[in-house]
C-alpha cells in the first residue's frame, strides 16, 4: 500500500487529477458528481481505495480550507476553467443584447437589465476566484528540470560508455595486431624449426646418396692405405739393403786395414 502525506505535494495532486479522470472517464460519473467526489476527498478523505485502482493511503488531510483550495487550483481550475470563462462570455453577451434591446424598445424593464447585470457580476467574481486559484507550475517545472537532469546524466553515462567501447575497440585493435604479429613471428619460427629437424634428420639417418659417397670415400682410402703400406715395405728394402751396404763397406775396410798392416 501505497503512502501519501497529503494531497499538497507533487504526488497527492497527481494523484487527485488521476482520481478525477477515473471516476469522470472511466466511471462515468457526471461533472458535478464527480466535482462533490474530489472535493470531499481533498478535504477529509484518507483511505482511497475505493475512489480509485490504487491502494493509497494519505497520511494527514488538508482540511477544508487548504483542501478546497488545492479542489479549486487542481480540479476546477485545470478541469472547468474554458468551460467558466465561456459562460462569462455568454453573460456578456447576454448582457449587451438586454441593453441594447432595452435602449431601443420598452419591452425589456430596468429589473430585467438589472438581473443581467448582477449575473454578469456573479460569473466575473466566480471567474476571479478561479483565476486567483491558478496552479503553480513550478512545481511541475522542478519535476521536468529533475527529469531533464536525469536524462541529461543518462545521456553523459551514454556517452561515457560509448568513449569506454570506442577505447576498448581501439585496444583490441591493437591487441589484434600484436596477436597478428606474434602468429607470424610463430610462423616463421615454425619453418625454422621444420628445416632443422629436417637436417638433423639427415645427419641421424643419411640419404642413399650420401652412403654411396661415404662408401666410395671408404674405398679410396683403403686402396690408398694399401699403397702407403706397400711405399712402407719398399722403404723396409731399400733401408736394409742400404745397412747390407753400409756392413759390406765396412768389413771390406776392416779386411783393407788387416792386410795392410801385415
Amino acid at each position: 500500500m501505497n503512502k501519501i502525506e497529503n494531497f499538497g505535494t507533487y504526488e497527492g495532486r497527481e494523484l487527485l487529477r488521476q482520481i478525477y479522470r477515473e471516476l469522470r472517464y472511466e466511471k462515468q460519473r457526471g461533472s458535478f458528481s464527480s466535482l462533490a467526489t474530489t472535493w470531499k476527498i481533498a478535504t477529509s478523505e484518507i483511505e482511497l481505495a475505493k475512489y480509485c485502482k490504487q491502494e493509497v493511503t494519505i497520511m494527514h488531510s488538508l482540511g477544508f480550507f487548504k483542501g478546497t483550495s488545492l479542489w479549486l487550483e487542481e480540479i476546477v481550475n485545470r478541469f472547468f476553467f474554458s468551460t467558466i470563462n465561456s459562460f462569462v462570455y455568454f453573460g456578456a453577451a447576454v448582457l449587451l443584447v438586454l441593453i441594447g434591446v432595452r435602449r431601443f424598445s420598452d419591452n425589456v424593464s430596468d429589473d430585467i437589465v438589472i438581473y443581467g447585470i448582477i449575473f454578469e457580476a456573479v460569473l466575473l467574481i466566480f471567474m476571479f476566484l478561479i483565476m486567483l486559484f491558478t496552479p503553480s507550475d513550478d512545481l511541475f517545472e522542478d519535476n521536468v528540470s529533475d527529469n531533464d537532469i536525469q536524462h541529461s546524466d543518462l545521456l553523459t553515462e551514454v556517452g561515457e560508455i560509448s568513449r569506454d567501447f570506442a577505447a576498448a575497440t581501439v585496444q583490441l585493435e591493437q591487441i589484434t595486431d600484436r596477436l597478428a604479429t606474434m602468429i607470424n613471428s610463430q610462423k616463421e619460427s615454425v619453418v625454422l624449426l621444420t628445416d632443422l629437424i629436417s637436417h638433423s634428420k639427415d645427419l641421424a639417418e643419411p640419404n642413399p646418396k650420401m652412403i654411396s659417397t661415404m662408401a666410395e670415400t671408404n674405398v679410396l682410402l683403403g686402396q690408398f692405405q694399401e699403397k702407403i703400406n706397400t711405399m712402407v715395405e719398399a722403404m723396409d728394402k731399400i733401408q736394409s739393403e742400404e745397412i747390407r751396404s753400409a756392413v759390406r763397406q765396412e768389413l771390406e775396410s776392416m779386411m783393407i786395414s788387416k792386410y795392410q798392416t801385415k
